[in-house]
């Protein structure tokens, strides 16, 4: 007999931060893969991070996740995006060695204490008294536990399309998981079907590069971990290209043979990546579309061809990209495909991810209806740590809308769901200027190290951080005489003062910023991290502390705690469809119902009267 305190199933993004977390919280823990070669298998873009995602993936560090580390180890390019805009939407991308990244997060999981790897097919989830207690494999074994994280991936019957072919298997030829979509169905779980695509890979040897325009990384001291110091080196470069008429004339043309259009797709693809097809047809007045040539590893020739994904059929794959400036002769190594999956209805689930249903069982990543590498681990640590801290018999963490976008991500899995493949964006979280790449330790390691997940090594270059800042902060009201400070004024082009100025004053002006104190022998030894978190504090301090005063206000919604066993279907004072979509929902404060689509703020105000009542009562 197998017992453990939990099992994991699943070895991608959301399953590697799922089992990782509860290993190191001390849980006996299982992790069952379909093949060990697909570990943090990077299935579509050799990447981490980008718009919203890059401070997803900063995020698990802060908590103690290994993805951020695992991605500063595997660096192949680091860039800034959005360096032209403001902090709320800047965020780190990485493009990254596929191959090492997997093998890196592999011997991690490897040399983990309290972790068992095991390959093998899960077929059943095993229930009783609405409460899970193990897993079936399909070659006939039972492992017992107490807690069940189903981070399944896109492997739910899998299968790819590739014009009129299509075959039941997962990314790059993995097997798919064939069983285990039924014993959900058994267990009540609405399954869905969704969609989405990956482009070709190219030999970069019959590549001309000199077509397209050269992408280098961006010379930062950033990282994506507190764990990565020094300075991370650029070792390869992307291009930018662009597709021409020719390439959609030729789209256009055998648009008949492409599954999205001729019914053989039926999955519901994601909205924000849609396929090179789909873009001709929903764009058609654009003259050309971009693509970027990014490489897949360093020990490979493999260029992955980002922006022309397509289930197209390879004569008319072969056709297209060659008609593409530079790839005239390049040839392709692997055909571009669209897979289908099967995930469940994430309004199913609490703010935990746990089973509304089904105590102990937990959902993390694609099968909850997301897309995305950064979304799948930010997932996997929260159900880790939750799981954990529900055998503890503790209270759980939910992260709020303004603490992190991880808080941003569940929330509107669990009180909007989606309809189509969930992908996290900046425009998605209304607080997005609290919420920037460069303070998510600021907002999350005290609360890791709470936990347990956060290490001595970590929270010693937290708390080192933390003392540099307030450091600054206490330097920030000393005051410059004129004679020290207008000489420096006049070569920033900025005002002279006739009296004293406080630095922070200074920092405050447009043509300056906290890193140019230092001509004037300030901040000399403070690390470009602490000064880059100071600048945008001060700069933006206005805009922060009203954003600070919309979320105080907010606050006694947020708190304010729905008892769980509230009659939502005999409240006659809601309307019938707020009645239907709290008691689906079940939301756990006013805050989230009142995020919930169908529920107004009249109906808001009829629940707040109800339960004032039976409080008085």
């Amino acid at each position: 007999m197998y017992n453990y305190d939990a099992i994991v199933v699943g070895a991608g993004h959301a399953g590697c931060e799922a089992g990782l977390a509860l290993a190191r919280l001390g849980k006996k823990t299982l992790m069952t893969t379909l093949n060990l070669d697909g570990i943090a298998f990077l299935a579509c873009n050799p990447s981490i991070g980008g718009t919203a995602k890059g401070q997803l993936a900063s995020e698990i560090d802060a908590l103690g996740g290994q993805m951020g580390v695992n991605a500063d180890k595997s660096l192949l390019q680091l860039r800034v995006l959005n360096k032209g805009k403001g902090p709320a939407v800047q965020s780190l991308r990485a493009q990254v060695d596929k191959i090492r990244y997997h093998e890196n997060m592999k011997f991690t999981l490897e040399k983990q204490e309290n972790l068992d790897i095991l390959q093998a097919e899960v077929t059943d989830i095993l229930v009783e008294n609405e409460k899970v207690f193990g897993i079936k494999t399909a070659m006939g074994e039972t492992f017992f536990c107490k807690t069940v994280i189903v981070a399944t991936g896109v492997y739910l019957n899998a299968r790819i399309i590739v014009g009129e072919y299509s075959k039941f298997v997962g990314p790059n030829g993995f097997e798919p998981a064939n069983k285990l979509t039924d014993s959900l169905a058994n267990l009540g779980f609405v399954i869905r079907r969704f969609k989405t695509g990956t482009p070709a890979r190219i030999d970069g040897q019959t590549i001309d590069y000199s077509a397209f325009e050269v992408q280098p990384g961006d010379d930062i001291k950033g990282h994506f971990s507190n764990l990565t110091s020094g300075v991370i080196e650029n070792t390869h470069k992307c291009f930018l290209g662009y597709t021409n008429e020719n390439t959609h004339n030729i789209i256009r043309k055998n648009i008949d043979r492409a599954p999205l259009y001729s019914g053989k797709i039926h999955g519901i693809g994601p909205r924000y990546c849609p396929s090179i097809e789909d873009k001709i047809m929903r764009f058609a007045d654009k003259e050309r579309h971009q693509l970027f040539l990014e490489p897949e590893s360093a020990s490979t020739n493999e260029i992955y061809v980002q922006g022309i994904s397509s289930s197209l059929p390879v004569d008319v794959q072969r056709e297209f990209y060659a008609s593409i400036k530079g790839l005239e002769n390049a040839k392709i190594m692997r055909f571009a495909y669209a897979i289908e999956y099967d995930c469940i209805d994430s309004t199913e689930l609490d703010a935990t991810l746990q089973s509304k249903r089904i105590k102990g069982l937990y959902f993390a990543g694609q099968i909850n209806g997301t897309s995305g590498y950064e979304e799948a681990g930010a997932q996997g640590i929260m159900t880790g740590i939750n799981a954990s801290l529900a055998m503890e018999k503790k209270e759980p963490l939910v992260l709020k809308r303004n603490q992190a976008y991880i808080g941003v991500l569940i929330d509107d899995l669990v009180t909007k769901g989606t309809n189509e493949p969930y992908r996290m964006m900046t425009a998605r979280a209304e607080h997005r200027l609290i919420l920037r790449q460069d303070n998510c330790d600021v907002r999350l390691t005290q609360i890791g190290r709470d936990i347990g997940l956060v290490d001595d090594i970590r929270f010693k270059i937290f708390e080192e951080k933390m003392k540099q800042i307030e450091l600054v902060e206490q330097q920030l009201e000393k005051s410059v005489s004129p004679k020290k400070v207008n000489e420096f004024l006049a070569v920033h082009k900025e005002t002279e003062v006739k009296s004293g100025v406080t630095l922070k004053n200074l920092i405050k002006r447009n043509n300056l910023t906290a890193f140019d104190l230092r001509e004037l022998g300030f901040f000399v030894d403070i690390p470009n991290e602490v000064l880059d978190y100071i600048n945008t504090e001060v700069k933006y301090s206005g805009y922060i502390n009203r954003e600070k005063e919309v979320i105080s206000k907010q606050k006694k919604a947020e708190e304010y705690i729905i008892p769980t066993e509230i009659d939502y279907l005999g409240m006659k004072g809601l309307r019938i469809e707020a009645r239907q979509k709290l008691n689906q929902i079940r939301p756990i404060t006013i805050g989230q119902a009142s995020r919930i689509s169908g529920v107004s703020p009249a109906d808001i105000n009829v629940l707040m009267v109800y339960l004032k009542l039976k409080e008085h009562k």
